[in-house]
């Protein structure tokens, strides 16, 4: 489109004649795009601070990294060279946890959980303490071992971080066990609750925070864990201290990410995001076609120009790059309107948290919003794309080369 196209399409679209319907037609269609992509760019951001959401929260419970035994469920403390491990670059610290399945009893109710128990770094590794609702997160009181309890747990079974009623923990008995007395088909251990945690559905409704000693007395691994976490510093290379952690440890185990130890979740958020970015590009690509309107109703209305040109020598081509500019400029003006009203939006929730979210139970308490770049410039591409390719179509049908 050269300037002389340009100069006709924005005279067409900035006409002095602001009574025309041709003008209300145009402006409803900037606003018709505009609204669309302020609507995409505020579902991308608010799905982004939801994701970034759910990401802490599983940082609170799962390491950067876990090294596990490739054969088998638990291994030897012992069998991991824990000083080089936290003397490799990146690593900020280190701590055991053994887990399984037990049943959890507290006056009279029970339920099926799963015992986690870690060792006195565990802290260092993970922000637990940022997560205690009620009590505090104390695994120990002199000699007494405690427990910290997810929220849904305690929720079923009546939990009160008091001293006065005692947490008991079942688990089967590993090895042979006599069929004459059934109680010693079961490992008993008893502690007190210390505290209730809160950090996402799936953790919060099945596991039970213990010291590790108390977890290998449970479940009969002496000396044994089924996971070493790795914490990693803001700053350091994941994927170089994986490799280093996993060079440090050797072949007889296994280094994963947390984003590989939650893939399924991860890569349901991802299909989450693109199914709400191609539904949002459903919608904008329906109310782009007002712009068909708009040009064809001008297209219309400006044929006697269109005469007037072709008769002093003016090409087909120039002739669509006029009306082709005409429904870029209105692209153009709506992707800018959607833009701030887009980021405004989101700019004001960030800051001012202007809708909260209904209830009482949430993490948080105002919608959570992350605006990405990234997300913003696919959002104007794919805007950019949609337009052009409608007023392409609709001026290619409505000029035609045979016209004189």
């Amino acid at each position: 489109m050269n300037r002389l196209s340009q100069l006709f399409a924005r005279r067409y679209l900035f006409s002095a004649k602001s009574h025309s319907v041709i003008n209300v037609i145009s402006a409803v269609s900037v606003v018709a795009v505009g609204v669309p992509v302020a609507a995409m760019i505020i579902l991308m951001s608010v799905f982004n601070g939801f994701a970034g959401l759910v990401d802490g929260m599983q940082s609170a419970f799962d390491a950067d990294l876990e090294v596990r035994p490739r054969e088998g469920k638990t291994f030897m403390t012992d069998a991991l060279p824990t000083d080089s491990i936290r003397s490799i670059e990146g690593v900020r610290g280190v701590s055991f946890a053994l887990e399984q399945s037990a049943l959890a009893e507290y006056g009279g109710r029970q339920v099926v959980i799963t015992v986690r128990g870690v060792d006195d770094n565990y802290t260092d590794v993970l922000p637990m303490t940022d997560y205690v609702q009620t009590g505090e997160f104390e695994l120990r009181l002199g000699e007494i071992e405690q427990a910290c309890v997810g929220s849904s747990v305690a929720y079923r079974l009546g939990v009160r971080t008091f001293l006065d009623t005692p947490l008991n923990l079942y688990s089967p008995r590993r090895g042979e066990i006599s069929t004459l007395l059934p109680i010693d088909a079961y490992t008993h251990r008893r502690t007190w609750p210390s505290g209730v945690f809160m950090i996402s559905g799936d953790v919060d409704d099945g596991y039970i925070l213990t010291t590790i000693e108390l977890a290998q007395s449970l479940f009969d691994y002496d000396g044994r864990a089924s996971q070493l976490l790795v914490d990693v510093r803001d700053e350091a290379s994941l994927e170089r201290t994986r490799d280093a952690v996993q060079g440090a440890v050797g072949d007889d185990f296994k280094v994963v990410t947390r984003l590989e130890q939650q893939a399924a979740l991860y890569r349901i958020m991802k299909y989450e995001k693109w199914g709400i970015f191609f539904i949002s590009l459903l919608v904008l690509i329906i109310a782009s076609f007002s712009i068909v309107g708009s040009l064809a109703m001008l297209i219309i209305d400006k044929r006697d120009n269109i005469t007037t040109l072709r008769a002093i020598g003016a090409r087909t081509e120039f002739v669509r790059s006029i009306f082709t500019g005409q429904g870029a400029l209105i692209g153009l003006l709506g992707a800018a309107i959607g833009l701030v009203l887009g980021v405004g939006i989101c700019w004001a929730q960030q800051h001012f948290g202007l809708i909260e979210m209904p209830g009482t139970t949430f993490v948080v308490r105002c919608y959570p919003v992350e605006m990405k770049l990234t997300d913003i410039l696919l959002i104007i591409a794919a805007m950019a794309i949609v337009t052009m390719a409608i007023t392409q179509l609709t001026v290619r049908t409505m000029i035609r080369p045979t016209e004189k």
